[in-house]
Order: C-alpha cells, then structure tokens, then sequence
C-alpha cells in the first residue's frame, strides 16, 4: 500500500509543556486517517506541523514527497485544508468567496462541481455571517478542495454542529475520499472517528497509545461489556470480579466491562443464585469508539 504521509519520531513542545511526544505513523492512499483523542491531546499541533504551519522541534515527516515546513508552497498546491475556524468576511457572500479563492489557483478549479456536489447553488448570494453552522462548514470544505487537493486535513469539521448538519457533514466526507482524496481528521467525537475512518490514531498526553481499524483497536483493547438490570447487586462487588475493568450503574441498569466476559458472566449468575438475586434483560453488548475513548481516560488518570 503506498503511503502518502510518514511521520517518524515526531515531537514538538511549548516551554514546558510536551504537546507532541515522539509519535510514528503512515497514512495509506486513498484512507480516511483519523487523529483522535481528548481535547488537549495534541492532535491539532500533530496536524498543523503535517501541513507545515508549525516546524517539528524533532523527528521527520514526509507528505507526498516533500518536507512541509521546508516545502511549503509546493505543498500547498498539493493538499487543502479546513480549519477549525476559517476567516472569511462576514459580509462577503457565498459566490464571492468561492471566486476569490479560485483566483488563487492558476489551473482551473472544480468550483462548479462542489457547488453542485455540496448543494450550495441556493446560498450562493447569501452572505456568509447569515449561514448556519452547517453551511458554514459545507462552504468552507468547498474552499478546501477547490483545487483537487491529493490530501484534505480537516480539523475538528463538525464542531458545534448539529446531530443532522453532523451527518451530513460525514456524507460529504465519504463522497471526497470516493473521488480518490486521501483524507486526515482529528477529531474527538468517538462516533464520527468510527463512523468515517478506515484508520486512527489514539493519542493521549501528546503520545500515541493505539494505531489500528477501530473494530481491531476494540477488539483488541476488550472494551465489550455486559448489560442487565438488577437492584440486588452491590457495585463493590461486581467490581472485585475477576476480569471486571469498570462498571457502569444508573437506576439499577449496570454495565459491566469485563477482560473476561464468559467468567466474569459465570460468576454473576454463580452470586446471584446463591444469593436469590433477579437479574432481567441481560446481553452481552459490543463496545464501541466511545468506551475505548473512556478506558484511556481512566488509564491516564490512574496514578504510576
């Protein structure tokens, strides 16, 4: 597979704060890669020294070829990116943005084609201040890719969007990489990360703690769990179960995470039997980016 990016060894630090540490890693063609993890964790410093916007203060990166803080105009014919804010005049309207930025570019862009692409034919006179977030965001993933980028580097794209302009915004996402568009994300939303990328990246404290598919990453990190209903069960002792990593309790609802689903279930059941304790509605439930994204949480803040 070849890879269209490869950071090695990469850090990058502010006074005393470590925001990236040491982090290794190679985005394929054609994938969507994701950089995800909390807010604070790195991902936007990791991602704007990938577009050459910051300087590395060691390791190396390669992105399609070239050295992005030594090769940054050349880059930049080369990929797009959208910020997590984007400055554009509140009074200019919609078309007149999108031919402004056109007129940066000396080849001819697919700004017809992403007007009609992202719907945005009816908002063309529209000035931008009066968008929603949602168009907002359609508009400025237009500016983006304007030129045909290689590679799009979206940060945080749907922050403070609503659940539908959300979605929609995913869809969008898909139809860029079903054009052949390799695409990086950070994001801290668990959902989009699962619902949008082939890859992630997990990075906690400015390391990376887990590189893979997220159905390996959670296959890989145990993070299903069992579900039942019961107001018999004591929280303390569910929790000295063997193979028990957390549990979850709310109005006699429990969610059981368990490195050993099979003997941490048998051992339930042994308990309340002996003890004459109803269990109802029991499952075993697969886990998903979400929990995986609170198990690290909880590693991070135990003490060394």
């Amino acid at each position: 597979m070849e890879h269209v990016i490869t950071v090695e060894n990469l850090s990058k630090s502010y006074g005393d704060t470590h925001a990236v540490q040491n982090i290794s890693f190679a985005v394929q063609k054609g994938e969507i890669f994701g950089i995800i993890g909390p807010n604070g964790a790195g991902k936007t410093t990791t991602i704007e020294m990938l577009e050459g916007i910051r300087k590395p203060d060691q390791g190396s990166i390669d992105v399609l070829g070239l050295q992005p803080h030594r090769q940054l105009r050349e880059l930049n014919k080369r990929i797009g990116v959208q910020f997590q804010a984007t400055s554009i005049q509140k009074k200019m309207k919609v078309r007149e943005a999108l031919d402004l930025f056109s007129s940066f570019y000396k080849t001819n862009t697919q700004k017809d084609y992403l007007i009609e692409l992202l719907g945005l034919k009816e908002k063309l006179n529209v000035q931008f201040e009066d968008l929603s977030g949602g168009w907002k965001q359609r508009v400025t993933l237009a500016l983006a890719t304007l030129h045909q980028p290689e590679i799009l580097f979206l940060d945080e794209p749907s922050m403070g969007l609503d659940p539908h302009a959300r979605r929609e915004m995913w869809s969008m996402i898909k139809l860029l990489k079903e054009q052949g568009c390799t695409i990086v994300i950070t994001t801290h939303y668990m959902e989009e990360a699962e619902r949008l990328c082939n890859r992630v990246a997990m990075i906690y404290g400015g390391q990376l703690k887990a590189l893979n598919t997220p159905q390996e990453l959670l296959e890989e990190m145990a993070v299903n769990y069992l579900s039942f209903q019961s107001n018999g069960l004591e929280y303390d002792h569910l929790l000295s179960l063997p193979g028990v990593i957390r549990i979850e309790n709310e109005h006699d609802t429990f969610k059981v995470y368990s490195e050993t689903l099979q003997e941490t279930t048998y051992h339930i059941f042994a308990h309340c039997n002996e003890k004459d304790i109803v269990i109802e509605n029991f499952k075993f439930e697969k886990g998903t980016l979400d929990d995986l994204f609170v198990h690290y949480l909880e590693k991070e803040d135990q003490p060394a």
